[in-house]
């Protein structure tokens, strides 16, 4: 048995899912791939797939080993892109998670020009509003949008978003602006939420965060909508300032309530820890950073 097309083949049919799919990517027929999965198993004395005719899954054994594995090969295949000058022009599959609103007004744009300058890059982009497992669905980075916990994640910070009301001029030239959110109750207001209709927003008084109840005229799912109904002069509504940051500066929508507003939250790319970056996701890491932070940036000036 040879060892490293073993653990190969083991990799590649963890990451696709089933047999077929990897047999496709390494360019080898089905049998051969199957052997060289059943030798290592033989070899290991385990069995590392639970098989069904609809999928393929590790078994719980072979969690640990695929990441191992996994990390092996990647530092493998560094060492050869550097002993080649391959470092030099990054290649190969890379796979990036963010939250659906900020990734497809910021990150989407910088990761197609990512593509137009490195064209042998193949990029997989899931864009998903929650928290993605970066080792258990084999993705090499994500846009985390939160305070960061203890991890086994490398950060690098970016920036600060914060959560910011704003209505249209017309609106507060008839209903009167807000002075505190308490007033919020006799306002008109629109949430949005994926999960039910919201009753209360947050807000920071003194040292303290405290949810003030609103009046909801409307409830959308998205921000992007409850920003257009803002400004069409429906009410006030409470999004996050990367999503209210172009229409406060085009003169559409007006902050208030600004010395209220709860605390920032960072925002990061994050990526796993205990292995060098692989020359493409460094690649990726050096491009996307600083056009994130100069987004961020720019938000800031405006709120």
């Amino acid at each position: 048995m040879d060892k490293l097309e073993s653990m190969q083949a083991f990799v590649a049919v963890a990451r696709a899912g089933g047999f077929s799919a990897a047999a496709r990517e390494l360019g080898v027929p089905v049998p051969t791939l199957s052997r060289r999965v059943a030798d290592l198993e033989a070899a290991l004395g385990v069995r590392l797939f639970e098989r069904s005719t609809r999928q393929v899954v590790l078994t719980d054994q072979a969690q640990a080993y695929f990441t191992a594995c996994r990390q092996m090969l990647d530092d493998l295949r560094e060492a050869d892109e550097v002993v080649s000058g391959e470092h030099l022009l990054p290649k190969g599959d890379l796979s990036i998670t963010a939250p659906v609103g900020f990734g497809r007004m910021h990150l989407q744009p910088i990761a197609f020009e990512f593509l137009r300058e490195y064209s042998q890059v193949n990029l997989r982009l899931q864009l998903v509003d929650r928290l993605v497992n970066l080792l258990d669905e084999q993705v090499d980075a994500a846009v985390r949008i939160s305070a960061l916990p203890d991890s086994s994640m490398t950060a690098r910070h970016l920036g600060e978003v914060r959560m910011v009301v704003c209505a249209s001029r017309r609106y507060l030239d008839q209903h009167g602006t807000p002075q505190h959110p308490s007033q919020l109750i006799d306002h008109s207001c629109i949430a949005w939420a994926s999960l039910g209709p919201l009753k209360s927003w947050l807000f920071r008084e003194g040292e303290q965060e405290t949810m003030f109840p609103i009046r909801t005229r409307l409830t959308v799912t998205l921000p992007e909508s409850a920003v257009d109904a803002a400004i069409d002069g429906f009410g006030l509504t409470q999004v996050t300032s990367y999503q209210a940051a172009a229409a406060v500066r085009s003169g559409y929508l007006v902050p208030v309530l600004r010395e209220f507003e709860a605390a920032p939250t960072p925002v990061s790319l994050v990526y796993p820890s205990g292995r060098a970056a692989t020359g493409k996701l460094r690649t990726f890491l050096e491009f996307c950073g600083p056009r994130l932070s100069e987004v961020l940036k720019s938000v800031r000036e405006v709120l």
